[in-house]
């Protein structure tokens, strides 16, 4: 449980309560298409549980109606405060037309959507750090103080985009935020086989910019670090690097059997610390919630799921026609 209170953060009771019900949000979303998916509804599922807190406390520490993020796969919770609804994300994993990610081309976790300034990502991991400090390199040329927010899992930080982007925001200074959720396993291969240094912050003092680790199962250790962060970038200090340790509760993806690689008592003992539970815990011990709201907050998402379930289901396929459209001329 955090040691952090949200009022020492400028944190009102309602803005919290939000972050909470986001996490939730994100959580039943994500239980829902897994299920849909073991019925042979939905083709495939990359999941958010466990690193719900991660995502909504640096989401809720951003300028939300002007900064650029570049979420990778997993990052339905950002999404979701950034904008995004819970229809779109169902149309996105039934892969119908109206899906604002691609039209139903891209698979689920495949994010992009322009009015929301959610940059598309791409099957290739790490490819979004590159367009974000490229964002950011945008806003320091035209004088102006948004930010971007990337976010990879720690085995993407292998990857030479990483070592790229980071080394050329690093030089040129610019206000771009990567941050690094470290589930503790890139697929099946645990963090020690990984990467030698202890952290994956450490790695920021090669590029000229502070690294910090933080617990990634509290949202108001993840939102003090990404709001300090954004206040050094939009004072021109340049970028930071955010490690949020967390823990993926799922296998890798529903193709995945994690019980190949990992232990059954160590995802039981994780779920011990899973935000849903402690961040609900605090915000009850703190006066905001009480059971009586929690399950009010509860029908009133199954409903949000349940109606975004349905819209999905039964809303139409894009035509054969379309599948040239955006990709070429054709707009």
């Amino acid at each position: 449980m955090s040691t952090l209170r949200h009022t020492d953060l400028g944190l009102s009771d309602q803005q919290v309560l939000e972050m909470f019900k986001t996490m939730f949000l994100a959580r039943k979303l994500d239980e829902r298409m897994w299920l849909l998916n073991r019925s042979g509804k939905i083709p495939f599922v990359i999941s958010c549980q466990g690193q719900e807190a991660a995502q909504i406390g640096a989401a809720f520490a951003l300028h939300r109606d002007k900064d650029y993020a570049a979420p990778y796969y997993r990052d339905m919770g950002v999404v979701l405060a950034f904008g995004m609804t819970a229809k779109e994300l169902m149309l996105s994993a039934f892969a119908k037309a109206e899906d604002p990610n691609s039209g139903g081309r891209q698979m689920p976790g495949h994010f992009g959507q322009k009015k929301n300034r959610i940059l598309s990502g791409s099957s290739p991991v790490t490819t979004q750090v590159p367009h974000a400090v490229g964002v950011a390199l945008a806003a320091k040329m035209e004088k102006k103080d948004f930010v971007s927010f990337v976010t990879l899992g720690e085995g993407s930080s292998n990857q030479g985009d990483f070592h790229e982007g980071l080394n050329f925001a690093g030089v040129h200074k610019l206000p771009v935020i990567t941050m690094v959720e470290n589930n503790k396993y890139a697929i099946s291969v645990p963090y020690e086989r990984q990467v030698a240094s202890k952290n994956v912050a450490d790695r920021a003092q090669g590029y000229g910019m502070p690294g910090i680790t933080v617990d990634g199962n509290d949202p108001l250790a993840v939102y003090k670090a990404v709001k300090e962060a954004r206040n050094r970038a939009v004072a021109g200090e340049g970028p930071s690097l955010i490690e949020a340790i967390t823990y993926r509760l799922t296998a890798h993806s529903s193709d995945d059997d994690d019980r190949t690689y990992r232990e059954k008592g160590e995802v039981e003992e994780a779920r011990k610390n899973d935000s849903i539970i402690t961040f609900s815990t605090y915000l009850k011990e703190a006066g905001i919630l009480t059971d009586e709201k929690e399950q009010e907050m509860n029908e009133e998402i199954k409903k949000i799921v349940n109606e975004a379930t349905d819209f999905a289901e039964n809303a139409a396929y894009a035509e054969p026609e379309q599948a040239l459209k955006y990709v070429y001329e054709e707009q």
